[in-house]
């Protein structure tokens, strides 16, 4: 594959940090989770540095709680600023999702530490729009709004989510980082009949350029015991995964793309093989 081409990339994990270094296995780009770095110095700052002199470095928030309606927190902004000066990523990203509430009218908000769910509202857009502005005018440069995997819904959700995806870059310039294992887990979860079809269907739905960073992972659990499967980040991709992503790769061209593996974490060698899988798919889309 010529290195002019895009490349996927892998989650930085602790496990892998010293073999990373050493070996420099090529890859488009490392992410890590913006919050692990938030500290002014410590080795682990001092990792992502060595990380940044070999790849690109992509920031991606678990904590900003772009949905609340309680709004940011500034000093967690703030920290998210300083280290945008400092590791100059090719891409900042969080969700579309809300953890800070209220505590009282002068205590301040709580935080969840939770991705939750958000409502697809004209209200609720607002909100997201407001917060996803403010970010990117504090980091001055556009981010990325991760779509979730959500156990519930609401009784008055009444935008479709893709338009809601789509309303929200349009009114703030931001980006889509396309999950597609959530995407799966979402319609596995609701029962759809074809739950590829419905992937496709929500990814067909998009505008064209919205997704500027896949996530690919693995899911656990069955729908055989009547339960629900979990978003866990534990596993490799599955075959129907892949599926939506070749689909993706179709849609939009070759995609900046991640292997996300957070729990459970293998071999480093098993992260590389699944992301020269997507590179491979991301050649035969071009």
């Amino acid at each position: 594959m010529s290195d002019s081409l895009v490349r996927a990339g892998i989650g930085l994990r602790h496990p892998h940090y010293a073999e990373v270094i050493e070996r420099t296995p090529p890859l488009g780009f490392v992410e890590v989770h913006s919050e692990n770095f938030f500290a002014d110095g410590g080795a682990a700052l001092a990792v992502l540095h060595d990380a940044r002199e070999r790849y690109e470095v992509s920031l991606h928030g678990v904590g900003l709680g772009l949905g609340s309606a309680a709004g940011l927190d500034p000093w967690h902004l703030d920290r998210l600023a300083a280290l945008v000066d400092r590791i100059q990523p090719v891409r900042v990203s969080d969700h579309a999702c809300f953890c800070r509430a209220p505590r009282g009218k002068s205590a301040g908000a709580v935080h969840a530490n939770d991705l939750l769910p958000i409502a697809f509202t004209p209200a609720s857009l607002d909100i997201l729009c407001a917060n996803v502005s403010q970010v990117q005018e504090r980091l001055k440069r556009p981010i990325l709004v991760e779509n979730l995997s959500a156990y519930l819904s609401f009784a008055d959700d009444s935008i479709p989510e893709p338009a809601f995806f789509a309303d929200l870059a349009r009114r703030t310039g931001c980006g889509m980082l396309l999950d597609v294992n959530n995407l799966m887990v979402n319609a596995l979860n609701v029962r759809e009949a074809d739950p590829v079809a419905a992937c496709r269907a929500f990814i067909d739905a998009l505008p064209d350029g919205m997704a500027q960073e896949i996530h690919l992972a693995g899911f656990s659990g069955s729908l055989d015991d009547g339960s629900i499967v979990i978003d866990d980040h534990g596993s490799r991709v599955r075959p129907e995964v892949w599926e939506v992503y070749r689909h993706a790769v179709k849609r939009f061209g070759a995609v900046p793309t991640l292997i996300e593996w957070d729990t459970d974490i293998p071999a480093l060698q098993v992260l590389l093989e699944q992301s020269a899988r997507a590179d491979a798919l991301m050649q035969e889309s071009t």
